[in-house]
């Protein structure tokens, strides 16, 4: 029987565990976004991990959402970043980094120039972000012109093959979670008449053509991407036919040969099991059009709930996010059936080495 301790090959990617470390934004990035040497020894502490995710990093300057977060796309982010998977790898872990474009999710204090997030749509969100210490709420947004939407992939194909100069594994495109891609793809956000807009192969078309724009530029074998179908995060509301589009979308992208599929059952840190979705259906139409596509579920699994999808086939892979944060050696806590230490959340984001680098292993 599989054991959620067992090795898997996902890809390209060969994993000596079915752990994964899940992205978590902690907004410790310095002058030019980048990651520092707190960042390095933050993620060779958990490389125990049978793959790290890093922290969501911008595609580009437009994409960023959040105070400190850091980016892929410059010189220096990809020199800091490859100290960073230098150090995990040195510890035999692998890591993928997330690419992220947040859309409308922002503040024109985070935008080049001070200008308007830009989005499928010209609607406000009704959420708020992290500048410094404190929240505020979005800026309006501005929808993306049609003739925009090339230079925006051609973002997302720069930001993968300056994570390959930078030493990753790979990289899982963000498609989740009420972010640019999210806003494409909900009928709730996207109010475009274009041709991405209206019918679900419309909305789909973006993150359609950015998958394939990635897998192209860096193998399909090392592209992955996360999805939310129904989480209401960051003002996202419920797509109309949500089963429907994300089949659509399976039926794509799958074909590209991803690595893995990122899931995130229920609401983001919430509820798993609201409002209704049959992810076992989902999971069949992926596993149609590739049937080694490896399925990684996501959303407040315990020990005991993270060995049952393993050894019962409903999950390759198991994400974990702020457990993580509080027990670097989280693998083995959850092997040997250690207790957990609980997360300061009050220094989740922002700060420097305490509630980052500080948190002990197990004894």
């Amino acid at each position: 029987m599989t054991t959620l301790f067992d090795p898997l090959h996902a890809g390209a990617l060969q994993l000596a565990n079915r752990i994964v470390m899940a992205p978590l934004t902690r907004q410790r990035a310095r002058a030019g976004l980048v990651p520092t040497a707190l960042t390095t020894e933050y993620y060779r502490q958990r490389a125990s991990a049978g793959l790290i995710v890093t922290e969501a990093s911008q595609i580009c300057p437009a994409g960023q959402g959040y105070g400190d977060t850091p980016g892929i796309y410059s010189r220096e982010q990809v020199a800091a970043w490859r100290r960073v998977t230098d150090a995990v790898h040195a510890a035999g872990g692998q890591v993928v980094i997330q690419l992220w474009h947040v859309g409308r999710i922002s503040h024109v204090t985070l935008q080049p120039g001070g200008a308007a997030p830009v989005s499928s749509t010209a609607r406000t969100a009704v959420a708020k972000t992290r500048i410094g210490e404190g929240l505020v709420e979005v800026s309006a947004p501005r929808a993306l012109r049609t003739d925009e939407l090339p230079g925006l992939i051609e973002d997302y194909r720069h930001a993968a093959r300056c994570a390959m100069d930078a030493g990753f594994d790979g990289v899982e495109v963000h498609g989740a979670n009420g972010y640019l891609l999210d806003q494409f793809l909900r009928d709730s956000i996207n109010d475009r008449s274009d041709a991405y807009g209206g019918s679900i192969a419309n909305r789909a078309r973006l993150l359609v053509e950015v998958m394939r724009a990635v897998a192209s530029e860096i193998g399909g074998d090392r592209t992955a991407v996360r999805i939310s179908p129904v989480t209401p995060s960051n003002g996202a509301g419920q797509d109309s036919d949500p089963q429907a589009l994300h089949e659509y979308v399976a039926g794509q992208i799958a074909p590209l040969g991803l690595a893995y599929l990122h899931v995130i059952e229920g609401a983001t840190g919430g509820a798993r099991d609201t409002p209704p979705f049959d992810y076992a259906a989902l999971k069949a139409s992926y596993r149609r059009a590739h049937p080694c596509l490896a399925w990684m579920v996501n959303n407040s699994y315990t020990r005991e709930m993270a060995l049952t999808a393993v050894a019962s086939g409903t999950a390759d892979l198991v994400a974990f996010g702020r457990p993580f944060i509080s027990n670097p050696d989280l693998v083995r806590r959850l092997r040997d059936d250690l207790p957990l230490a609980e997360v300061n959340r009050e220094t989740i984001y922002g700060g420097g080495e305490v509630g980052y680098t500080d948190y002990p292993a197990a004894a």
